[in-house]
């Protein structure tokens, strides 16, 4: 009895021994330098030119005390010819293991993107195991090294915490695209349909373009007051893995709203008053339902009919017109709304036609169940067949809520 009791003692000790085998190649953290975005330029004497953003995980941690000597954050830039050798080369500075676990961004000059070579660098990214596929594709107007050094969080100490919270938010509010590596890669491999990158920049422009809404770049926002410099607005387009133009945030939601492979999230909108158009009317549109697409494809020209569902809150009514209570007036906002919208939604798709030659609504998706197979499909070649395609947008309008306070009061009697 006492043999057995001592036998079973011995397993349980050599089960306990043999589970701890799996932390033989456990690493610290303070043993590791946590890169969270990678700087790409053109380089002078190596194709490309890194910049490493180098976190400090002991920077405001509860064993420090919530404060540090230590800066929050290193950065390092030098030459290479590839993406995946820089991790062993960037050890003659950097003493700790350089480590890709908390790497989301990639941030690309507008200079580099444009390369014709630009896609085989990219596709190193595949060859490295620790860079995720659902990291951000970054294009800046400056250098990648010279946003990187300039950009400077005011709230967000934390590096990768600042481009998670910006990005992320950016993406809500459909002011930049949901620009992922995976995304890019398999854009660019279908051949069929443009990629949209997001784009910011450190960069101000002197001018006011205020009167513009929402037809401006990153950069072209005026602000005020004690702020950080960086701005991510709009989105780069990229057909067959190269940077060939950019886009505004008003044309950024056009074709977040028409695009069939994702929903597009809640956005805010400003108008001119179709009865007083010294005011501007503001609006949150929500997508019901992704767009119906209708395509007819025609040995000559092609045909797309685009119907697009918008559900439709008008938050103001600065001219006291009582859209909620007039159904007349109701019915002729509804009209001008459409109109509005169906004529700046022409004005971007005939834009993808002329100047792009291809489209970022993933509408190729729609065209490939219209052939029998994918020979036929190929065959029919979508992306040199869009631009001479006839497309019809038809916009259609519901109205939600008016405002807390739906009938407003006459401005004659307030003032009296």
């Amino acid at each position: 009895m006492i043999k057995e009791k001592h036998l079973i003692k011995v397993i349980c000790l050599l089960l306990i021994v043999f589970s701890l085998g799996g932390c033989w190649d456990k690493k610290e953290i303070e043993r590791s330098a946590y890169v969270v975005a990678i700087g790409l330029d053109k380089g002078k004497k190596s194709n490309l030119k890194i910049t490493y953003l180098i976190a400090n995980p002991e920077y405001g941690s509860i064993q420090q005390g919530g404060s540090t000597n230590e800066p929050p954050v290193e950065i390092i830039s030098f030459e290479t010819d590839d993406l995946v050798s820089p991790l062993y080369k960037a050890n003659a500075v950097i003493a700790k293991e350089i480590s890709y676990n908390l790497m989301k961004n990639i941030i690309v000059s507008e200079k580099l993107a444009k390369e014709k070579d630009f896609i085989r660098w990219m596709y190193d990214t595949t060859k490295e195991k620790d860079i995720r596929r659902d990291t951000y594709l970054i294009i800046t107007k400056e250098d990648a090294s010279t946003f990187i050094n300039t950009n400077e969080p005011k709230l967000e100490t934390r590096a990768n915490k600042y481009f998670d919270f910006i990005i992320k938010r950016g993406i809500e509010t459909a002011n930049i695209p949901d620009s992922t590596l995976h995304r890019y890669l398999r854009i660019t491999e279908a051949d069929a349909d443009l990629f949209l990158g997001i784009y910011a920049t450190t960069e101000h422009q002197d001018e006011d373009p205020s009167s513009k809404g929402d037809d401006i770049f990153a950069g072209q926002l005026h602000t005020t007051g004690k702020t950080n410099k960086t701005q991510f607005l709009g989105s780069t387009v990229f057909k067959e893995g190269t940077m060939i133009g950019k886009l505004t945030a008003q044309e950024t939601r056009i074709s977040l709203l028409m695009n069939v492979a994702q929903k597009s999230p809640p956005m805010l909108v400003t108008f001119p008053d179709p009865n007083k158009e010294e005011y501007r009317m503001a609006a949150k549109i929500t997508q019901l339902k992704n767009p119906e697409i209708k395509l007819t494809p025609r040995n000559g020209r092609s045909k797309i009919d685009a119907t697009l569902p918008l559900h439709i809150d008008i938050l103001t009514d600065h001219a006291m017109e009582n859209y909620a209570k007039d159904t007349q007036k109701r019915n002729e906002l509804k009209k001008y709304i459409e109109n509005r919208f169906e004529k700046k939604i022409m004005e971007f798709v005939s834009k993808t036609q002329e100047e792009f030659k291809a489209e970022p609504f993933g509408w190729s998706l729609i065209a490939r169940k219209k052939f029998p197979n994918t020979r036929e499909y190929k065959k029919f070649d979508w992306m040199n067949t869009y631009p001479d395609m006839d497309v019809n947008i038809s916009v259609n309008i519901t109205f939600g809520e008016f405002g807390r306070q739906s009938r407003m009061p006459r401005l004659e009697k307030v003032r009296d």
